[in-house]
């Protein structure tokens, strides 16, 4: 059987694919750099450097408050800039010297002469990466979803990024593995110092050659004509959410990420606790995010043959059907959770990857009844949907199977495992399920939005564009 290809419209034109994987690249640090400031950071300056659990939770969730505040103010400002370098690049240009010294500063404070940081640095710098980070990651978001106009072409560009996302997750997962196989021979285990170091150093030593890279070599789509009277940030902002088709997609965004993060952030517990092997646990999970790079390839093609949002339906209900398998899963039995692993890892993403290329077929419908340009708000507004929906996995998982008896490192009763392996199952499951449902029916299609394009590109062509609406 021959693998489809694209439709003959949206087939990329010779030396795309380099361009491609050299701006994909820099999802390698940025998504890199994620796990660590989720999984590893917090425990080390909370135990290793001693400020206390309470201490760095806090400062950890005033960034995430501030990072609900800068995304959409850069996503809309970014949106209306205008330089000679283009709209999105002076950002990232901006960004890239604030990340690498906030990096710096918190992986490896001793390059500052700071051998134990307290809460006032770790506050300061964090606050710092992130709006780096934010400064960068929404352009470039944005700057994928401009890439191209061309309905399947957005669906490949966004499969080079889920690509290069999975494989800074691997690579950052590998790292502290590698470096305890290594002190384990050397009869020394490595200094919880040593493994953020490492991979602080990962993250920037991914970062400085693809943001180099990506300004240098990769030509960024001229900007739209501007709206003779484009209204305020905040009046944008207000106005995306009246469409019922983001309001849709972001919904759909949160409940995928929902059901993802449930499913990680007990992942543990269940390998460990319930199944009984916790010396599995840091292997499946592995296990997952390598078959997770191949995802992408495989539901692009699906993608080419039935759509973006018919396929994110069908991603989703794979996983509800990997996570109801969950159920069938007993005590010491690894066969069929092996199994469940990888085609998790292989269904992992299909309704973020379609999500994402459909937004900026969103961002073109906007434009054409607004006037205004607003991917960088849009993409924006989707990285909070996903934030929250981090936050909330880890807020309503975790204290519902303490409420249901399981005790972390205890001995649990039968009922206390049960209620662990029904949370891990059936909340994933659900949230996968009404992801689907909230795509089912939807009606920015392939044709659509053909139309919408034409109408564009006439247009621009006629090198105008209609006031927004009062």
């Amino acid at each position: 059987m021959t693998r489809p290809a694209p439709p003959r419209a949206d087939r990329p034109k010779p030396g795309e694919a380099l361009r491609l994987s050299v701006f994909a690249a820099l999802a390698v640090p940025l998504a890199g750099a994620g796990l660590p400031l989720a999984v590893y950071l917090p425990p080390y300056y909370a135990q290793d450097l001693g400020l206390g659990l309470g201490a760095v939770g806090a400062i950890f969730m005033l960034t995430q408050i501030w990072g609900a505040v800068t995304d959409p103010l850069v996503g809309a400002l970014s949106d209306r800039t205008r330089t000679r370098f283009g709209r999105r690049k002076p950002w990232i240009a901006a960004g890239a010297p604030l990340f690498v010294l906030a990096t710096l500063a918190i992986f490896i404070p001793s390059l500052f002469g700071v051998a134990r940081p307290g809460p006032a640095w770790l506050a300061a710098w964090l606050a710092a990466f992130y709006l780096a980070w934010t400064v960068i990651q929404i352009p470039v978001s944005a700057w994928a979803g401009e890439l191209s106009g061309r309905y399947h072409e957005r669906s490949r560009i966004q499969t080079f990024f889920h690509v290069s996302m999975a494989l800074g997750l691997l690579l950052v997962l590998v790292l502290p593995a590698l470096l305890d196989r290594l002190g384990a021979q050397a009869g020394q285990p490595p200094a919880a110092s040593l493994k953020v170091a490492a991979m602080g150093g990962f993250i920037l030593a991914t970062f400085l050659p693809t943001v180099l890279g990506s300004l240098l070599l990769v030509k960024e789509p001229p900007a739209p004509p501007v709206a003779s009277r484009p209204g305020s940030p905040l009046a944008a902002f207000a106005s995306v959410f009246r469409d019922p088709l983001l309001a849709r997609v972001l919904a759909s965004d949160f409940a995928v990420t929902l059901g993802q993060l449930t499913r990680s952030s007990l992942f543990v517990f269940f390998v460990s606790a319930y199944v009984g092997r916790p010396d599995l646990a840091a292997g499946l999970f592995l296990l997952q995010f390598i078959f997770g790079v191949f995802a992408g390839p495989i539901w692009l093609r699906v993608g080419y043959r039935l759509g973006k949002h018919r396929t994110a339906i069908i991603g989703e209900l794979v996983q509800v059907a990997i996570n109801l398998g969950l159920l069938a899963v007993v005590p010491k039995a690894l066969p069929l959770l092996l199994v469940l692993t990888v085609a998790q890892g292989l269904a992992q993403g299909s309704g973020n990857l379609m999500l994402r290329a459909i937004v900026s077929d969103v961002a073109d419908k906007q434009r054409l009844e607004t006037g205004e340009d607003r991917t960088g708000l849009l993409f924006s507004i989707f990285s909070l949907t996903s934030k929250a929906a981090t936050a909330t996995a880890v807020g309503v998982a975790l204290p519902l199977v303490g409420a249901l008896g399981f005790r972390p490192g205890a001995a649990n009763t039968a009922e206390a495992l049960l209620g662990l392996k029904l949370v891990f199952a059936l909340g994933p499951a659900l949230a996968h399920a009404a992801s689907a449902a909230l795509l089912a029916g939807f009606g920015l299609d392939e044709r659509r939005h053909g139309a919408i394009r034409q109408a564009l590109d006439a247009r621009d062509a006629a090198g105008a564009a209609p006031a927004p609406a009062e």
